[in-house]
């Protein structure tokens, strides 16, 4: 039997080619699609938006924190696959009494890499993901080399009502390092923690990027914060650009890109 080792150093034993997958991951869900996957995987999350073909016709799940286990026994998986950080632990230790679990550990580019190449080999698209990963690194390689880093103090807003944002060890620290800005809030020990107004005018941002997810921030969240830091640029952004792992990271440079020229006008 072929054994494989997940991100958290844990053995997954496969008698064979995985042919019945349920991703726990929506960024994970789209590389198994872009992988070449199909019938091959039989469920996925309400969150896993991308491909809507998919979204639209394979069995949902449950959330990234709430799964079904009916639905999932119903479904006789030969391997899930998920995120420490996206799924709840307590049900992750459940399923893996049952199923054969494997489980990525994300936090810098070099990570991610690792994790396309080991679940490529994991569900028989070794040369695939060899190729995708080859093509990411490119992007990225280029897009570092020509980027004039900008250093700008920076506040990124996952939520809303309190106030949280990304720090440290996070993957949109990652992607915001990479685009040469400097994150205020790495040294928090958290890795999301919560803000109040009076930190913000303390330590007055340069930048802000309000993401599209997991809370969906619009111009009136734009308008509330200018009072709060009137000098700082405030940008609505496009957080799976900033926070999926896998596939889409092919997006990331070009957006960049685009972006940049949006923080310097």
């Amino acid at each position: 039997m072929p054994a494989f080792t997940d991100q958290l150093n844990r053995k997954i034993e496969l008698s064979s080619t995985p042919k019945r997958i349920i991703s726990l991951v929506p960024s994970q869900t789209e590389l198994l699609y872009d992988l070449g996957l199909r019938d091959e995987v039989v469920g996925i999350t309400k969150f896993c938006i991308h491909p809507d073909e998919w979204f639209r016709s394979k069995v949902r799940v449950g959330g990234t924190k709430k799964i079904d286990f009916e639905k999932i026994k119903e479904l006789q998986p030969d391997l899930i696959i998920g995120n420490k950080e996206e799924n709840d632990q307590g049900l992750i230790e459940e399923l893996m009494k049952l199923y054969p679990v494997w489980i990525s550990d994300i936090y810098t580019l070099k990570d991610a890499y690792d994790m396309i190449t080991r679940v490529g080999t994991l569900v028989g698209k070794q040369q695939e993901a060899t190729f995708l990963k080859l093509q990411i690194e490119s992007q990225f390689n280029q897009f570092i080399q020509s980027n004039v880093p900008s250093n700008k103090k920076t506040a990124y807003f996952i939520w809303n009502d309190p106030y949280m944002v990304a720090g440290a060890n996070t993957f949109i620290n990652e992607v915001l390092k990479l685009n040469g800005l400097e994150n205020i809030f790495a040294d928090k020990d958290s890795r999301y923690p919560e803000v109040s107004a009076e930190e913000l005018k303390k330590l007055q941002p340069e930048l802000i990027l309000l993401s599209s997810e997991p809370y969906p921030f619009k111009q009136k969240h734009m308008d509330e914060l200018q009072l709060i830091c009137p000098s700082a640029k405030i940008l609505l952004v496009d957080g799976e650009l900033f926070s999926w792992y896998g596939s889409r990271l092919l997006k990331i440079p070009e957006y960049l890109k685009d972006l940049n020229r949006l923080i310097g006008e």
